[in-house]
């Protein structure tokens, strides 16, 4: 996260004592990343964050893989994906490489029986249906329709919903989430003609803060594996923090989209970045305006990366017969480009309310049995005229 932020108490001087008004010492925690050296943000328990008290089970969560070295383009109908009651239960795996996985949920209920941390993965939530509150150890963040929600790892977290039909494209990355470098100066201030900028962030407020001794599940994501611990205190005693390294949110539609003459190609519409695959949000915008222009977007090769588009709402104009919550997959090896009859009808269009959300992986996706269930098995034939 670019920007400096701050919730609750904590001393003047880190690394210091921090006394309790009735006795005692708050425990300081290191919320860091990339060792020592990445964003990180400094905690103040109540307790010590240490207090295991006991392992319950572990058990496997890897995704099921059903093609591993894939060429194939694909259409995956997203809103095929059936609800489940529990958050986690929900997240179906839908295309993964060693650097991300891509997936898909429908959670009906709120994350509240257990608290949840992924020990891997930055995990970018995006909210395509519901409406709810991110609840995590650093503060609160409310959350609607097209919100992007970045959790760093090691952040213990619970969703409360409130709505029971939710829809959420996510993705884990296993290397951290930053807001492109082009758009921003040496200082990490982002720059004039950034499509956004600092104030559209949704950052963490109201810290609940919690004295409380007993039995609490934490579910711990990692490689592969998710793990059953029993801490003795509560994960949200955090009295006050302050850093750079916390979860925030952006919504898609405070992303101002950048025009031209002609048509723009697709890292103009990049909205986060790590090093190993970019997200790029697609909003409503005015179209090329060349009195020759062609809106669709020209025919590209994937050579060196595979394109995912997730597609939220309004009229996708490169494509036929596409619906919210399809995810297309244009793999590396092929070109792609609009579908028959694109090119043509785009001509003299001066507006798009499309919306959607485009991932580019730098490896090559491998696709699971999930993904398989809801493939619609003719997409890659869909450009013959």
């Amino acid at each position: 996260m670019p920007v400096y932020h701050k919730l609750g108490s904590f001393p003047q001087k880190r690394h210091t004592q921090f006394e309790k008004p009735k006795g005692g010492l708050y425990y300081e925690q290191l919320f860091g990343t990339e060792g020592f050296h990445g964003h990180s943000s400094l905690l103040y328990h109540t307790h010590r964050p240490t207090q295991v008290k006991e392992i319950l089970k572990s058990y496997n969560v890897s995704p099921k893989i059903a093609v591993e070295k894939n060429i194939k383009a694909l259409l995956l109908k997203g809103f095929q994906v059936k609800p489940a009651a529990d958050f986690l239960d929900s997240r179906k795996p839908m295309l993964v490489n060693s650097d991300c996985t891509i997936g898909l949920a429908a959670p009906q209920k709120s994350l509240r029986d257990y608290f949840y941390k992924n020990a891997d993965a930055d995990e970018l939530l995006f909210i395509h249906k519901g409406k709810g509150t991110l609840r995590t150890f650093m503060g609160n963040i409310p959350f609607e329709y097209g919100d992007y929600l970045i959790i760093p790892r090691g952040m213990i977290y619970q969703i409360d919903f409130e709505t029971t039909d939710n829809r959420i494209f996510y993705v884990e990355s296993f290397s951290p989430f930053y807001t492109p470098r082009r758009y921003k100066n040496d200082s990490g201030q982002l720059l004039e003609h950034s499509p956004f900028c600092e104030r559209d962030f949704k950052l963490p407020s109201e810290l609940e803060t919690f004295d409380e001794k007993g039995d609490f599940m934490i579910k711990i994501k990692k490689q592969g594996m998710m793990h059953e611990f029993i801490y003795a205190t509560h994960p949200f005693d955090v009295v006050g923090w302050d850093g750079y390294n916390f979860p925030y949110g952006f919504s898609i539609h405070n992303f101002e989209p950048i025009t031209g003459r002609v048509h723009q190609p697709p890292p103009v519409h990049q909205t986060f970045e790590t090093s190993t695959f970019v997200v790029c949000s697609f909003c409503p915008r005015l179209y090329d305006y060349h009195p020759k222009s062609i809106p669709a977007p020209y025919n590209h090769s994937n050579i060196d990366s595979d394109e995912v588009l997730y597609y939220v709402d309004g009229d996708f104009m490169s494509r036929n017969n596409i619906e919210q919550g399809h995810i297309t997959l244009h793999p590396k090896g092929i070109p792609h480009g609009p579908a028959p009859g694109a090119m043509e009808r785009s001509i003299g269009q001066t507006v798009t309310q499309e919306l959607a959300v485009m991932v580019d992986t730098f490896k090559p996706l491998m696709v699971t049995e999930d993904a398989m269930a809801i493939d619609d098995g003719k997409y890659y034939r869909s450009w013959l005229e």
